[in-house]
């Protein structure tokens, strides 16, 4: 059979099946994997806005397709927790120390499950799972806390320990790391970009954890390529 004859007879068969709006793609639309990788731009929640602004980093993930609508998979995400303004103010007051400064970032390993509606050209899907949640922060400079500092939660955020409302004296800051459970949920649109399967996609997930002193909860939306 010539090539012409094989194209032919593929574009004869496509508007046969072309009756749903799952027999719109070509087979190679329907792969048993899937992959994607994301740029996040993320927002954080009360109470977690108090300390951080927007952050970015990178989201890649990798998994499993049933069938053309339900698929699973696991998914990294690394979120740079930018410190929200006057995050480290009442630090820098209670030490009268102007040079301390400070960063966190974010890491959760996920498994997900997806469930699609996908189009030739577009489509949209509602995605959500579970899984591990690490918040670390750490200061520019090594900060030892006194005696008589109150503890707000600000201190709570930067890994500090607290009795009857005081913040525990005698203890030596320059990082923290708080890991627990958490979950996310969102939905997310696709568009065909070149030769199927590939796509781009823009996501909206809230993620939450309940992490030590400070609870994690943000708002992430993700620009990125899939298959």
């Amino acid at each position: 059979m010539t090539y012409a004859a094989s194209r032919l007879l593929l574009l004869g068969l496509l508007l046969i099946a072309a009756k749903t709006i799952c027999a719109q793609e070509e087979d190679n639309d329907n792969p048993k994997f899937n992959s994607h990788l994301g740029f996040p731009i993320s927002a954080p929640l009360n109470p977690m806005a108090q300390f951080a602004g927007a952050g970015t980093g990178i989201i890649y993930g990798a998994g499993y397709n049933f069938t053309r609508r339900h698929g699973v998979m696991g998914e990294f995400m690394w979120d740079w927790l930018n410190p929200g303004v006057g995050a480290l103010a009442p630090i820098r007051a209670a030490l009268q120390q102007n040079d301390v400064n400070g960063h966190s970032n974010l890491y959760a390993l996920t498994a997900n499950y997806r469930f699609e509606l996908r189009g030739r050209a577009l489509g949209i899907y509602f995605i959500g799972g579970g899984g591990w949640y690490v918040r670390k922060s750490g200061l520019t400079k090594v900060v030892a806390t006194g005696n008589s500092f109150t503890c707000s939660p600000v201190w709570l955020w930067w890994g500090t320990t607290c009795k009857s409302g005081v913040v525990t004296a005698d203890q030596t800051l320059i990082s923290s790391s708080s890991g627990a459970l958490g979950g996310n949920a969102g939905i997310g649109f696709t568009a065909r970009v070149g030769d199927a399967p590939y796509r781009m996609y823009v996501e909206t997930r809230y993620h939450y954890a309940n992490t030590r002193g400070i609870n994690t909860q943000l708002i992430v939306a993700t620009v990125g390529i899939r298959y």
